[in-house]
């Protein structure tokens, strides 16, 4: 809030479970996300993302296999929420009671199937089920959405889309699926490169089916879109992503000023026109060379690495 946030786009609730030698209750749940929308007011929504634990993160109590061979295509995210289904529960009731509290969004990451996303909906159903009978305040219509971070979901962007209410492209992910290189890797970090091409067109497809899915909406349930991770943070990038169509960034709160100062200059079409060039190079040098003239131009008092 003091950096300019207009609310919290993605939630991580990671922090819960690492180093813990038992898994946290639903009250403890329950009073992380308290905590929050205490501090944010019941106006500002607060997009709370599912647990994402395997690959790079793990918890000696989470289930994930520490050991598997190539744990970012294993049993990681959504997939090992899905397989504990009494640690996914546990935290689907506290997000849907502490709904009543304010604007409070469930989001699920690494979706990538539609019958994925269907479990997971499914899952959220049963619990509101359970608590109705059980006589507990939760909230009914709380918005659910789906993080696009694997290639064949936003392959799937316009599928998906009549499923939920909200997008989140999760770029860090996208872009490290997409080109096969992981960003940890010193020996193939070189290939992790946000502006490639086809990480581009892949956004471009989301939002194509995302407008669409939105022209379907009335007008009081509007469907959107937002970006996170390390490309809605870096000003190179914004007036890109604005021109594809993102209206929604999500970033560390040290970024805020930053990206909002790139905002305030632009102007839509010339936005969409550096959008359209982008997309129609060939390679990600050309295109980040493309976005730093840009900058220059739109801040010329200012900087750009």
């Amino acid at each position: 809030l003091e950096r300019g946030a207009e609310g919290v786009g993605l939630y991580r609730t990671e922090f819960l479970y690492l180093n813990k030698s038992a898994h946290p209750t639903e009250d403890e749940h329950h009073a992380a996300y308290s905590a929050v929308l205490a501090a944010l007011g019941p106006a500002r929504p607060v997009v709370i993302r599912t647990l994402d634990l395997g690959a790079d993160k793990f918890s000696s109590v989470s289930g994930a296999v520490a050991n598997e061979k190539n744990p970012f295509l294993g049993l990681r995210s959504v997939r090992l929420c899905l397989t504990n289904r009494d640690l996914f529960t546990t935290q689907l009731r506290a997000i849907l009671r502490v709904g009543l509290l304010g604007d409070v969004r469930v989001m699920f990451p690494m979706i990538s199937t539609v019958d994925e996303l269907r479990q997971c909906k499914t899952l959220l159903n049963d619990v509101k089920e359970e608590l109705e009978y059980a006589g507990i305040p939760f909230k009914r219509d709380v918005r659910v959405g789906t993080m696009i971070e694997v290639p064949s979901a936003a392959l799937l962007a316009d599928v998906l889309a009549g499923e939920v209410d909200f997008f989140s492209v999760g770029t860090n992910d996208l872009i490290q699926y997409t080109l096969a290189a992981d960003r940890n890797n010193e020996h193939v970090a070189h290939l992790y490169n946000p502006a490639d091409p086809t990480v581009l067109r892949l956004i471009r497809l989301v939002m194509q089916a995302a407008q669409k899915e939105h022209a379907r909406r009335p007008a009081d349930r509007p469907f959107e879109v937002n970006v996170c991770g390390e490309m809605s943070g870096e000003p190179l990038y914004v007036p890109l992503l604005v021109g594809l169509g993102l209206r929604q960034f999500s970033a560390t709160p040290r970024k805020i000023p930053e990206i909002k100062r790139v905002i305030r200059e632009l102007r839509i079409p010339e936005a969409e026109e550096v959008a359209r060039r982008a997309l129609g190079m060939e390679c990600a040098s050309q295109v980040t060379s493309y976005l730093r003239d840009y900058l220059r131009k739109l801040l010329p008092s200012e900087a750009v690495d």
